[in-house]
């Protein structure tokens, strides 16, 4: 164990210091990490690739295990025309699309330059570009520390919902019930992609929504979409250093989205009688442009502000402090509810913090 500050584990490069610090690289290393700080009654956060959580900048009292585990198996290649991966919970998510595109495994390419590790992603079903992680996931194993015992759950047994699992509702103040320790996954092969679900995408491609293109094509116009919004981690770009998508876009009942104006943007949310609506229209049309500041040198954003690309995102301009960060959600999340009547939920988890 070792003394560490958080803010050297997110992208967002604020957070305080640890209690207690593990770097737990193998399977073993997790499970006794974990035993270990229940054991003494010790508060755990657990941390892959810091990219969806904001640290309080006095830290976290207990022990943070930073999973580390990396390498995936490939289990089975069929006459199905799927081939089944197994990846340990830290490798680097965007590293294993970048492997499937290479070797012709599809249907995680419009999820490529999403920061992060693998074992976060069943956790907020993560979602990108009209697609999202449950619609390859086969089965996630995990360390349950109310039974101590490890649990494998089947993709319909995770209860995937928008940005959301069972694995996140059994998450309590960031702390969570069941530990990520590998996620299968079951993806087709072929050179082309999964059907093209998101407008904007499709346009980038040249394709009709629905129709398929090239993965590898579907992954560089991804990043490059993604680059353009600053979604993608980049030292010399301070509109990286964020948690990516500060606000999950709200799901509310038809009628609630029949009292906006015509241009608000709506989207089926998989329910009868429910719309998903664009969070970063409503915060563009409550006023907070890109770049929008608070406190010292608000003119220019502030030490925090939303990024100058897209306005979804709370960026650290170089010296901000959590409380910076979560200053800025404030205005945005009230301006919005005193605009529109809608309340807007982090996607981040919030260590220490409240909204």
């Amino acid at each position: 164990m070792t003394q560490r500050l958080l803010s050297t584990l997110t992208t967002s490069a604020v957070g305080g210091p640890a209690g207690k610090y593990v770097e737990a690289r193998t399977e073993a290393e997790i499970i006794d990490a974990v035993r270990t700080a229940d054991a003494a009654g010790e508060q755990v956060l657990i941390i892959g690739g810091g990219s969806n959580l904001l640290i309080s900048d006095d830290g976290f009292p207990g022990t943070v295990i930073r999973i580390a585990s990396e390498g995936f198996v490939v289990n089975a290649e069929d006459s199905c025309g799927g081939v089944a991966v197994v990846v340990q919970a830290g490798h680097n998510w965007d590293a294993l699309v970048e492997h499937a595109v290479l070797h012709a495994w599809s249907g995680i390419e419009a999820l490529s330059g999403i920061p992060g590790a693998t074992g976060a992603t069943p956790v907020q079903n993560v979602g990108a570009y009209g697609s999202d992680v449950s619609q390859t996931i086969a089965a996630v194993r995990t360390w349950d520390r109310s039974r101590n015992a490890v649990q494998t759950f089947t993709s319909s047994e995770l209860k995937f919902g928008y940005r959301d699992s069972i694995l996140k509702q059994t998450t309590l103040v960031g702390s969570p019930r069941y530990v990520v320790l590998t996620v299968e996954f079951q993806l087709p092969l072929g050179r082309m992609s999964a059907p093209i679900r998101y407008a904007e995408l499709a346009r980038s491609l040249g394709v009709e929504p629905g129709k398929r293109a090239y993965s590898n094509d579907v992954r560089r116009e991804v990043l490059r979409l993604r680059a353009s919004k600053g979604m993608v981690l980049d030292p010399a770009d301070r509109d990286t250093f964020s948690t990516g998508s500060f606000f999950t876009n709200p799901v509310v009942p038809v009628d609630v989205a029949a009292g906006l104006p015509d241009s608000a943007p709506q989207y089926p949310a998989g329910a009868d009688g429910l719309v998903k609506l664009s969070a970063a229209w409503l915060i563009d049309q409550a006023g907070f442009g890109k770049g929008y500041g608070l406190g010292e040198g608000s003119a220019s954003g502030g030490r925090a502000s939303l990024s100058t690309k897209h306005t979804l995102a709370i960026t650290n301009r170089g010296s901000a402090s959590a409380k910076d960060m979560l200053a800025i959600a404030r205005e945005v999340r009230a301006g919005v509810v005193e605009r529109f009547g809608i309340e807007l939920h982090p996607e981040p988890l919030l260590i220490g913090l409240t909204l």
